[in-house]
């Protein structure tokens, strides 16, 4: 059958006045486009990540992974506090934490390149940046963090590449080596 050819099956979201007000702010705003792009932008982001498993409002699992929202600025003091010789380091060994926790998760094997753009899309609606792949650079856009020796160990770590930092504040640029 066509797209075309298809019946339109319709549904009615019943709205508390507060919730419609708060869309409608948003529409005339216009950080969106419309009800039906935001719903659809809302259900998009719920099938990326995966909201398999709600324990209570504040903590949710994806796969074996509790996830929790956190603001940039604990994020940014925690990473003072780690001495700078150790930041590759550490970034290491969380890239090693989220490919286990993808690769169990929704099984995607983080060091096929083909699937670098299921990965790149993981991260970003997570919250840690816009991530792209261009020919032999990695390029990150809004990092959550702009430390280059933190996402330099977390991508190869990750991805299980070499890589070369070729600029130091975002967008960062890392140099596939290897």
């Amino acid at each position: 059958m066509s797209p075309k050819e298809r019946s339109v099956k319709r549904t009615t979201i019943i709205l508390e006045e507060e919730e419609r007000e708060y869309i409608d702010s948003l529409i005339k705003q216009g950080r969106e486009p419309g009800i039906k792009p935001l719903i659809s932008k809302m259900l998009d982001v719920y099938r990326s990540m995966c909201i398999y498993d709600w324990k209570y409002p504040g903590e949710y699992y994806i796969g074996i992974s509790r996830v929790a929202f956190i603001n940039v600025e604990f994020l940014d003091i925690l990473l003072k506090f780690i001495p700078e010789e150790k930041w590759k380091e550490v970034g290491l060994k969380i890239g090693e934490m989220a490919k286990i926790s993808m690769e169990a998760s929704i099984d995607i094997e983080t060091a096929n390149r083909e699937k670098w753009p299921e990965v790149f899309k993981r991260l970003r609606v997570q919250g840690f940046g816009d991530f792209y792949l261009k020919d032999k650079f990695v390029i990150i856009r809004t990092p959550i963090i702009s430390n280059s020796e933190f996402w330099c160990g977390f991508l190869e770590s990750l991805l299980e590449v070499s890589l070369e930092a070729r600029t130091l504040t975002p967008p960062l640029i890392f140099e596939i080596a290897s």
